[in-house]
Protein backbone atom coordinates (compact mmCIF):
# COMPACT_ATOMS: atom_id res chain seq x y z
CA UNK A 1 0.00 0.00 0.00
CA UNK A 2 2.94 2.36 0.81
CA UNK A 3 4.34 1.92 -2.71
CA UNK A 4 0.90 2.50 -4.16
CA UNK A 5 0.55 5.75 -2.20
CA UNK A 6 3.97 6.99 -3.38
CA UNK A 7 3.06 6.28 -6.99
CA UNK A 8 -0.31 7.93 -6.55
CA UNK A 9 1.20 11.08 -5.05
CA UNK A 10 3.67 11.23 -7.93
CA UNK A 11 0.88 10.97 -10.47
CA UNK A 12 -1.09 13.66 -8.68
CA UNK A 13 1.88 16.04 -8.95
CA UNK A 14 2.88 16.33 -5.28
CA UNK A 15 6.55 17.16 -4.81
CA UNK A 16 8.92 17.88 -1.97
CA UNK A 17 7.76 20.85 0.05
CA UNK A 18 4.44 21.07 -1.79
CA UNK A 19 1.38 22.20 0.13
CA UNK A 20 -1.10 19.37 0.67
CA UNK A 21 -4.59 20.46 -0.42
CA UNK A 22 -7.63 20.09 1.77
CA UNK A 23 -9.31 16.72 1.60
CA UNK A 24 -11.82 16.53 -1.23
CA UNK A 25 -13.93 13.68 -2.56
CA UNK A 26 -12.55 12.38 -5.85
CA UNK A 27 -15.13 9.64 -6.43
CA UNK A 28 -18.81 10.37 -5.71
CA UNK A 29 -21.51 7.70 -5.94
CA UNK A 30 -19.08 5.53 -7.85
CA UNK A 31 -18.10 8.11 -10.48
CA UNK A 32 -15.51 10.87 -10.49
CA UNK A 33 -17.65 12.76 -13.00
CA UNK A 34 -20.42 13.22 -10.41
CA UNK A 35 -18.31 15.00 -7.79
CA UNK A 36 -18.75 18.42 -9.41
CA UNK A 37 -22.38 17.78 -10.34
CA UNK A 38 -25.11 19.65 -8.49
CA UNK A 39 -27.28 17.23 -6.45
CA UNK A 40 -30.30 18.71 -8.21
CA UNK A 41 -28.82 17.76 -11.57
CA UNK A 42 -28.06 14.09 -10.85
CA UNK A 43 -30.32 11.12 -11.55
CA UNK A 44 -30.49 8.52 -8.77
CA UNK A 45 -31.93 5.00 -8.99
CA UNK A 46 -34.61 4.43 -6.35
CA UNK A 47 -36.23 1.40 -4.73
CA UNK A 48 -40.00 1.68 -4.29
CA UNK A 49 -41.18 0.20 -0.99
CA UNK A 50 -37.57 -0.70 -0.33
CA UNK A 51 -38.48 -2.49 2.90
CA UNK A 52 -40.97 -4.85 1.19
CA UNK A 53 -38.54 -7.47 -0.07
CA UNK A 54 -39.04 -11.19 -0.40
CA UNK A 55 -37.90 -13.98 -2.69
CA UNK A 56 -41.28 -15.70 -2.26
CA UNK A 57 -43.27 -15.27 -5.50
CA UNK A 58 -46.49 -15.75 -3.53
CA UNK A 59 -45.74 -12.77 -1.27
CA UNK A 60 -48.02 -10.40 -3.17
CA UNK A 61 -47.16 -7.55 -0.79
CA UNK A 62 -43.56 -7.45 -1.95
CA UNK A 63 -42.25 -4.79 -4.30
CA UNK A 64 -38.63 -5.94 -4.12
CA UNK A 65 -36.92 -9.34 -4.26
CA UNK A 66 -33.67 -8.40 -2.52
CA UNK A 67 -32.85 -6.86 0.85
CA UNK A 68 -31.65 -3.33 1.61
CA UNK A 69 -27.88 -4.05 1.51
CA UNK A 70 -28.32 -5.82 -1.84
CA UNK A 71 -30.39 -2.94 -3.22
CA UNK A 72 -27.66 -0.51 -2.19
CA UNK A 73 -25.01 -2.78 -3.70
CA UNK A 74 -26.91 -2.68 -7.00
CA UNK A 75 -26.60 1.12 -7.06
CA UNK A 76 -29.85 2.22 -5.41
CA UNK A 77 -29.33 5.66 -3.86
CA UNK A 78 -32.95 6.56 -3.13
CA UNK A 79 -34.80 4.47 -0.57
CA UNK A 80 -38.57 5.01 -0.44
CA UNK A 81 -40.93 3.64 2.20
CA UNK A 82 -44.56 3.99 3.24
CA UNK A 83 -45.23 4.92 6.86
CA UNK A 84 -48.10 4.60 9.31
CA UNK A 85 -48.50 4.54 13.07
CA UNK A 86 -48.45 0.98 14.34
CA UNK A 87 -51.42 1.79 16.56
CA UNK A 88 -53.41 2.59 13.42
CA UNK A 89 -52.49 -0.70 11.75
CA UNK A 90 -51.99 -3.11 14.71
CA UNK A 91 -52.36 -6.32 12.70
CA UNK A 92 -49.15 -8.17 11.91
CA UNK A 93 -50.91 -9.09 8.65
CA UNK A 94 -50.27 -5.70 7.17
CA UNK A 95 -47.38 -4.77 4.92
CA UNK A 96 -45.25 -2.37 6.91
CA UNK A 97 -42.03 -1.41 8.51
CA UNK A 98 -42.69 0.08 11.90
CA UNK A 99 -40.64 2.50 13.97
CA UNK A 100 -40.52 1.50 17.63
CA UNK A 101 -38.73 4.60 18.89
CA UNK A 102 -39.94 4.80 22.50
CA UNK A 103 -41.81 2.38 24.77
CA UNK A 104 -45.41 2.47 23.65
CA UNK A 105 -44.60 4.68 20.64
CA UNK A 106 -44.41 3.10 17.22
CA UNK A 107 -44.52 4.30 13.63
CA UNK A 108 -45.16 1.88 10.78
CA UNK A 109 -44.18 2.09 7.14
CA UNK A 110 -46.71 0.15 5.13
CA UNK A 111 -47.87 -0.29 1.60
CA UNK A 112 -51.47 0.84 1.93
CA UNK A 113 -53.04 -1.49 -0.67
CA UNK A 114 -50.88 -4.50 0.22
CA UNK A 115 -51.32 -7.32 2.73
CA UNK A 116 -49.29 -10.11 4.29
CA UNK A 117 -45.92 -8.42 4.76
CA UNK A 118 -43.99 -7.36 7.85
CA UNK A 119 -40.93 -5.30 7.05
CA UNK A 120 -39.50 -4.97 10.57
CA UNK A 121 -38.76 -1.81 12.57
CA UNK A 122 -37.71 1.40 10.92
CA UNK A 123 -34.99 1.88 13.50
CA UNK A 124 -33.47 -1.41 12.36
CA UNK A 125 -33.98 -0.29 8.76
CA UNK A 126 -32.16 2.99 9.35
CA UNK A 127 -29.37 1.27 11.25
CA UNK A 128 -28.87 -1.07 8.29
CA UNK A 129 -28.53 1.92 6.00
CA UNK A 130 -26.20 3.63 8.47
CA UNK A 131 -23.89 0.62 8.32
CA UNK A 132 -23.74 0.94 4.54
CA UNK A 133 -22.99 4.67 4.80
CA UNK A 134 -20.18 4.07 7.29
CA UNK A 135 -18.67 1.48 4.97
CA UNK A 136 -19.07 3.72 1.91
CA UNK A 137 -18.03 7.28 2.83
CA UNK A 138 -18.21 8.61 -0.73
CA UNK A 139 -21.90 7.93 -1.28
CA UNK A 140 -24.80 10.41 -1.22
CA UNK A 141 -28.13 8.83 -0.28
CA UNK A 142 -31.73 10.06 -0.29
CA UNK A 143 -34.78 8.90 1.68
CA UNK A 144 -38.41 9.61 0.78
CA UNK A 145 -40.95 8.60 3.42
CA UNK A 146 -44.72 8.99 3.55
CA UNK A 147 -46.45 10.35 6.66
CA UNK A 148 -50.21 10.05 6.04
CA UNK A 149 -51.27 10.34 9.68
CA UNK A 150 -49.15 13.44 10.24
CA UNK A 151 -47.00 11.73 12.87
CA UNK A 152 -44.99 14.19 14.98
CA UNK A 153 -41.58 15.05 13.55
CA UNK A 154 -39.82 15.94 16.83
CA UNK A 155 -41.50 13.27 18.96
CA UNK A 156 -41.48 10.24 16.63
CA UNK A 157 -39.52 10.75 13.43
CA UNK A 158 -36.48 12.56 14.84
CA UNK A 159 -35.69 9.99 17.56
CA UNK A 160 -35.50 7.20 14.97
CA UNK A 161 -33.03 9.18 12.88
CA UNK A 162 -31.03 10.22 15.93
CA UNK A 163 -30.81 6.75 17.45
CA UNK A 164 -29.73 5.23 14.16
CA UNK A 165 -27.00 7.82 13.58
CA UNK A 166 -28.53 8.99 10.30
CA UNK A 167 -29.34 12.43 11.76
CA UNK A 168 -25.62 13.18 12.08
CA UNK A 169 -25.24 12.68 8.31
CA UNK A 170 -28.37 14.55 7.23
CA UNK A 171 -28.07 17.69 5.13
CA UNK A 172 -29.88 20.91 6.10
CA UNK A 173 -30.40 23.36 3.21
CA UNK A 174 -29.81 27.07 3.90
CA UNK A 175 -33.36 27.79 2.75
CA UNK A 176 -36.53 25.72 2.35
CA UNK A 177 -37.72 25.28 -0.30
CA UNK A 178 -34.51 25.36 -2.31
CA UNK A 179 -34.40 25.50 -6.10
CA UNK A 180 -33.14 22.51 -8.06
CA UNK A 181 -30.24 24.62 -9.32
CA UNK A 182 -29.15 25.79 -5.85
CA UNK A 183 -28.20 22.46 -4.30
CA UNK A 184 -24.55 21.73 -3.49
CA UNK A 185 -22.53 19.29 -5.53
CA UNK A 186 -22.17 15.66 -4.52
CA UNK A 187 -18.54 16.37 -3.69
CA UNK A 188 -19.52 19.22 -1.38
CA UNK A 189 -22.08 17.06 0.40
CA UNK A 190 -19.53 14.29 0.90
CA UNK A 191 -16.79 16.68 2.04
CA UNK A 192 -19.14 18.29 4.57
CA UNK A 193 -20.13 14.93 6.06
CA UNK A 194 -23.78 15.79 5.39
CA UNK A 195 -24.51 13.37 2.56
CA UNK A 196 -28.00 12.10 3.40
CA UNK A 197 -31.08 13.96 2.15
CA UNK A 198 -34.38 13.18 3.89
CA UNK A 199 -37.77 14.03 2.36
CA UNK A 200 -41.19 13.54 3.96
CA UNK A 201 -44.37 13.80 1.92
CA UNK A 202 -46.49 15.40 4.66
CA UNK A 203 -45.83 17.33 7.86
CA UNK A 204 -42.43 18.84 7.16
CA UNK A 205 -44.04 21.68 5.22
CA UNK A 206 -45.79 23.01 8.33
CA UNK A 207 -43.41 21.78 11.04
CA UNK A 208 -39.80 22.85 10.53
CA UNK A 209 -38.69 21.87 14.04
CA UNK A 210 -36.52 19.05 12.62
CA UNK A 211 -34.58 20.97 9.96
CA UNK A 212 -33.10 17.96 8.17
CA UNK A 213 -36.54 16.43 7.46
CA UNK A 214 -37.55 18.26 4.29
CA UNK A 215 -40.97 18.79 2.68
CA UNK A 216 -40.91 16.64 -0.43
CA UNK A 217 -43.48 18.27 -2.68
CA UNK A 218 -42.16 21.79 -2.12
CA UNK A 219 -38.94 20.65 -3.81
CA UNK A 220 -39.74 17.40 -5.65
CA UNK A 221 -42.74 16.68 -7.85
CA UNK A 222 -43.80 13.18 -8.79
CA UNK A 223 -45.50 11.46 -11.68
CA UNK A 224 -48.63 9.35 -10.97
CA UNK A 225 -48.17 6.13 -9.02
CA UNK A 226 -49.84 2.69 -9.26
CA UNK A 227 -49.39 2.88 -13.03
CA UNK A 228 -50.91 0.07 -15.14
CA UNK A 229 -50.06 1.57 -18.56
CA UNK A 230 -46.67 0.31 -19.73
CA UNK A 231 -46.16 3.46 -21.83
CA UNK A 232 -45.96 5.53 -18.63
CA UNK A 233 -47.61 8.75 -19.87
CA UNK A 234 -46.10 11.64 -17.94
CA UNK A 235 -47.89 14.30 -15.93
CA UNK A 236 -47.14 16.37 -12.85
CA UNK A 237 -49.16 14.53 -10.21
CA UNK A 238 -48.13 16.04 -6.87
CA UNK A 239 -46.48 19.40 -6.31
CA UNK A 240 -46.76 22.27 -3.83
CA UNK A 241 -45.02 25.38 -2.58
CA UNK A 242 -43.86 28.62 -4.16
CA UNK A 243 -41.28 27.20 -6.57
CA UNK A 244 -42.16 26.81 -10.23
CA UNK A 245 -42.46 23.33 -11.71
CA UNK A 246 -39.15 23.82 -13.50
CA UNK A 247 -37.42 24.85 -10.26
CA UNK A 248 -38.48 21.60 -8.58
CA UNK A 249 -36.57 18.37 -8.81
CA UNK A 250 -38.74 15.46 -9.89
CA UNK A 251 -39.24 11.72 -9.58
CA UNK A 252 -40.72 9.31 -12.10
CA UNK A 253 -42.69 6.45 -10.55
CA UNK A 254 -41.48 3.86 -13.05
CA UNK A 255 -43.09 0.75 -11.61
CA UNK A 256 -45.69 -1.22 -13.52
CA UNK A 257 -48.70 -2.69 -11.71
CA UNK A 258 -51.49 -5.15 -12.38
CA UNK A 259 -55.15 -4.39 -11.70
CA UNK A 260 -56.21 -7.86 -10.54
CA UNK A 261 -59.25 -8.92 -12.60
CA UNK A 262 -60.23 -5.21 -12.79
CA UNK A 263 -61.13 -5.28 -9.10
CA UNK A 264 -59.14 -2.18 -8.24
CA UNK A 265 -56.67 -4.30 -6.27
CA UNK A 266 -53.25 -3.22 -7.49
CA UNK A 267 -50.16 -5.42 -7.19
CA UNK A 268 -46.71 -4.98 -8.62
CA UNK A 269 -45.70 -6.86 -11.76
CA UNK A 270 -42.45 -8.83 -11.37
CA UNK A 271 -42.97 -10.77 -14.60
CA UNK A 272 -42.63 -7.66 -16.74
CA UNK A 273 -40.01 -6.01 -14.49
CA UNK A 274 -37.04 -6.89 -16.73
CA UNK A 275 -38.72 -4.92 -19.54
CA UNK A 276 -40.10 -2.16 -17.32
CA UNK A 277 -36.67 -1.68 -15.76
CA UNK A 278 -34.98 -1.78 -19.14
CA UNK A 279 -33.11 1.11 -20.69
CA UNK A 280 -35.67 1.66 -23.47
CA UNK A 281 -38.64 1.95 -21.12
CA UNK A 282 -36.91 4.16 -18.55
CA UNK A 283 -35.41 6.53 -21.12
CA UNK A 284 -38.77 6.86 -22.89
CA UNK A 285 -40.45 7.76 -19.59
CA UNK A 286 -37.74 10.30 -18.81
CA UNK A 287 -38.02 11.85 -22.26
CA UNK A 288 -41.77 12.16 -21.83
CA UNK A 289 -41.30 14.10 -18.60
CA UNK A 290 -38.42 16.32 -19.70
CA UNK A 291 -40.67 19.06 -21.17
CA UNK A 292 -42.06 19.68 -17.66
CA UNK A 293 -38.52 20.24 -16.35
CA UNK A 294 -36.89 22.49 -18.95
CA UNK A 295 -35.47 19.41 -20.68
CA UNK A 296 -33.80 17.97 -17.58
CA UNK A 297 -33.65 14.28 -16.77
CA UNK A 298 -35.49 13.07 -13.66
CA UNK A 299 -33.67 13.29 -10.35
CA UNK A 300 -35.10 9.99 -9.15
CA UNK A 301 -36.16 6.88 -11.08
CA UNK A 302 -38.27 4.82 -8.68
CA UNK A 303 -38.39 1.10 -9.51
CA UNK A 304 -39.90 -2.12 -8.24
CA UNK A 305 -37.67 -5.23 -8.32
CA UNK A 306 -34.43 -3.29 -8.75
CA UNK A 307 -32.46 -6.50 -9.25
CA UNK A 308 -34.27 -7.13 -12.54
CA UNK A 309 -33.61 -5.27 -15.78
CA UNK A 310 -31.04 -2.57 -16.50
CA UNK A 311 -32.05 0.22 -14.13
CA UNK A 312 -28.56 1.37 -13.25
CA UNK A 313 -27.49 1.36 -16.89
CA UNK A 314 -30.43 3.60 -17.75
CA UNK A 315 -29.66 5.94 -14.84
CA UNK A 316 -26.01 6.17 -15.87
CA UNK A 317 -27.14 7.04 -19.38
CA UNK A 318 -29.40 9.78 -18.01
CA UNK A 319 -26.40 11.09 -16.08
CA UNK A 320 -24.35 11.20 -19.27
CA UNK A 321 -21.79 8.77 -17.95
CA UNK A 322 -19.63 7.06 -20.52
CA UNK A 323 -19.29 3.81 -18.60
CA UNK A 324 -22.27 1.82 -17.30
CA UNK A 325 -20.26 0.27 -14.48
CA UNK A 326 -19.42 1.60 -11.05
CA UNK A 327 -15.95 1.66 -9.56
CA UNK A 328 -15.47 -1.38 -7.37
CA UNK A 329 -15.38 -0.93 -3.61
CA UNK A 330 -11.68 -1.88 -3.66
CA UNK A 331 -10.79 0.92 -6.09
CA UNK A 332 -12.92 3.38 -4.16
CA UNK A 333 -11.16 2.36 -0.92
CA UNK A 334 -7.74 2.90 -2.50
CA UNK A 335 -8.71 6.36 -3.73
CA UNK A 336 -10.14 7.20 -0.31
CA UNK A 337 -6.89 6.04 1.34
CA UNK A 338 -4.90 8.26 -1.02
CA UNK A 339 -7.11 11.24 -0.15
CA UNK A 340 -6.79 10.56 3.59
CA UNK A 341 -3.02 10.17 3.37
CA UNK A 342 -2.81 13.47 1.49
CA UNK A 343 -4.39 15.15 4.48
CA UNK A 344 -1.86 13.70 6.88
CA UNK A 345 1.39 13.82 4.95
CA UNK A 346 3.36 16.83 3.72
CA UNK A 347 5.88 15.87 1.07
Amino acid sequence: MAALLIIAFSLLGYGSGAMVPAKRATVCNGHAELCDRNYGNVTFMGAHDSFAFSEDPFALARDQEVDIPTQLGLGVRLLQAQSHMYATYPSRWSSFIYFRVNPGTTVNCISATRDLFDGGTVLDYLETVHTFLNDNPNEVLTFIFTNPEGVSLPDVWAPAFEQSGIADLAYVPPTVPMKQSDWPTLGELIDSGKRVVVFLDAGADTDRSVPYILPEFEMVWETPFSVTDDTFPCSVDRISGPLSTEDHMYMINHSLNINVFDTGIIISDPEDAPTTNGVTSIIANANGCAPFAAGRAPNFVLLDFVNLGKGLQAVNQLNGLSTPTRLTSAVTSILQAISTAADEVSL
